[in-house]
């Protein structure tokens, strides 16, 4: 275990009520959120611990299905992935298109002393993120970009305070077209600002563009200071716009405020931050989310700040294995790099626990394994339901594994963890840290299962950019086909990911199999289930991305140690 860069923040909420704000381990601001593949990525900014300014030095991304229970992917792009860039990794919004994902973000500009703003790339959603141009997309002193894509294929770069700044960027997503455009800021557009003769309108910062139902919003923080959400509606991507109101008022206990909306099965969601944790304010800040409606006549309604937070969608499967850095809520822990890939939940003391919401169990469990690691003598894990000091359903004790990172499963027998509860992982032993812990994963009972988490984590520390590797199994009639490509390497391992593609009839399930090159082992997989063969390995659907009509694709994840290599692939129908 590396010594904590984080104070641990040891807030110790009211059981299964607070889920906001939706990260507590450090301090997160400026949420940007991205629904792919059936999940929302979320791309955050860090305020450092105690600050008194903006003090921010790394952006970071998380993950949920359902809106609860957040993966925390760790920090794939900081300042020191700018050569160019010296302090300030403030706001910033990662979009998807063309097979890759680019995070525009903005930064010092070392050479000027002026705000600029880089674009990063990646093949996937948590990185690795390189510098996709080696110099600022551009710079003008101001912050705060947003990206749009219109319906035409069109992109638009949206950024600015005090001024509101566009640009048409060019189909590779790291160049543009023409010169930069400032939008008129007019009151009849943003609203009428009193008190300062140079601001007349009400837009401040942090815009948020997007198209719903052939209406496009600008939604932005509002006035200084304290700020507030406000938002506007236009005809085209560059207006004209209409002022339409308030959809946050000015509350919390931050004077910022920063809005990123989504639609996502089936609901809308609006995220923002506040100063709501321990030792939070206006330069520590903390993400949340709320779930709301549109009216029928497309706009938005107010919203409030709440502490319950958005709604579960569905529940969470313990038997795949699940990352323990899966968190809903927290108490005293914080996460770190795993050697093992992914991050780790760590800094763990004797009383700490971690809350995972809404786990269905139905019929029953059998066992619970946890994979940890102890530098020290070990502890405990208690299961526990819908409380820190809820039912035990079971102990698993770990003892020292010689290393903070020399991870060990340990097994042990639950009983009463039957229908629908909130997990707790609550953490007993001596004094110090106790242990780390990876993931962990029930047994049903009746049954065994080895299934890992759809969740996908990635090497912190990649040596090289992503290096395509393209291979595929032959194309079928029926059946399926799957496509292979490297997308990420570092020393002693590398990422891999696969394209599994229906034949002319619509399937229910595959699984694709290929033999291991020497030194090869898979340590973990997302998006499918992992069946280890020895020499060689076969990655099964998981529930959700089994069905496929006729053409259609799912792609599934993997890390692996080794020496990356083209693998022969085979798809069968299961």
């Amino acid at each position: 275990m590396l010594l904590p860069v984080l104070a641990v923040l040891g807030f110790v909420p009211a059981p299964a009520r607070a889920d906001n704000p939706i990260v507590q381990t450090i301090y997160t601001a400026d949420p940007a959120p991205l629904v792919y593949n059936n999940r929302v990525y979320l791309y955050t900014g860090h305020d450092e611990d105690n600050s008194t300014y903006f003090t921010m030095k790394e952006w970071r991304v998380y993950s949920s299905a359902d809106m609860v229970n957040w993966t925390d992917h760790g920090s794939p792009l900081n300042l020191a992935s700018f050569s160019w860039a010296s302090s300030n990794a403030w706001a910033g919004q990662t979009v998807y298109r063309n097979g890759k994902f680019y995070w525009y973000v903005p930064m010092t500009v070392r050479a000027t002393g002026a705000m600029g703003i880089g674009v990063a790339v990646s093949n996937s959603p948590t990185g690795p993120f390189t510098d996709a141009i080696g110099k600022p997309l551009v710079s003008n002193g101001q912050i705060d970009p947003t990206v749009f894509v219109d319906d035409d294929g069109q992109a638009y770069l949206y950024w600015g305070n005090p001024d509101l700044w566009y640009v048409k960027l060019n189909a590779d997503m790291t160049s543009y077209s023409g010169s930069p455009t400032k939008i008129q800021l007019t009151t009849a557009g943003f609203g009428t600002r009193t008190g300062d003769a140079k601001r007349p309108t009400l837009f401040e910062e942090g815009p948020w563009v997007y198209k719903r139902s052939g209406l496009y919003y600008l939604v932005y923080a509002a006035k200084c200071c304290s700020e507030f959400i406000a938002y506007s509606t236009g005809t085209g991507p560059t207006g004209p716009w209409t002022y339409r109101g308030t959809i946050m008022p000015t509350q919390g206990s931050s004077f910022t405020n920063h809005p990123g909306v989504i639609d996502f099965n089936g609901g809308s969601y609006f995220f923002y931050h506040n100063g709501a944790l321990p030792g939070g304010g206006g330069y520590t800040r903390s993400v949340a989310v709320e779930k709301f409606a549109y009216r029928s006549d497309g706009t938005i309604p107010t919203i409030n700040m709440t502490t319950t937070g958005a709604p579960q969608i569905g529940t969470l499967n313990p038997y795949v294995r699940q990352e323990a850095e899966t968190i809903a809520w927290e108490s005293g822990v914080e996460t770190e790099p795993a050697t093992e890939g992914g991050m780790n939940v760590g800094f763990i003391d004797n009383g700490d626990y971690v809350k995972v919401k809404g786990v269905g169990f139905g019929a029953g469990a059998s066992s619970f394994t946890v994979r940890a690691a102890s530098g020290a003598s070990g502890g405990k894990v208690e299961v526990r339901l819908d409380s820190p000091t809820g039912t035990l359903a079971g102990t698993c004790t770990v003892p020292g594994t010689g290393g903070w990172q020399a991870f060990s499963s340990v097994t042990c027998p639950v009983s009463g963890a039957t229908g629908t509860h909130d997990l707790y992982l609550r953490f007993t032993g001596g004094s110090g840290y106790l242990m780390n812990v990876n993931w962990w994963q029930f047994t049903p009972a009746g049954g065994t299962t080895t299934s890992p988490s759809p969740s996908p984590s990635v090497s912190t520390s990649p040596s090289s950019s992503p290096s395509p590797s393209p291979s595929s199994s032959p194309s079928p009639v029926g059946g399926c086909s799957a496509s292979y490509s490297t997308t990420g390497t570092w020393s002693g391992g590398f990422q891999g990911e696969v394209k599994v593609t229906a034949g002319s009839s619509a399937i229910s399930g595959w699984t694709v199999r290929w033999p291991l090159s020497s030194g090869q082992t898979i340590s973990q997989v997302w998006n499918g289930s992992l069946v280890s063969e020895q020499s060689a390995v076969a990655v099964s659907n998981v529930s959700w991305n089994g069905a496929l009509g006729a053409g259609a694709s799912a792609t599934f994840g993997f890390l692996a140690s080794g020496t990356p290599s083209t693998p022969a692939l085979a798809c069968t129908v299961s």
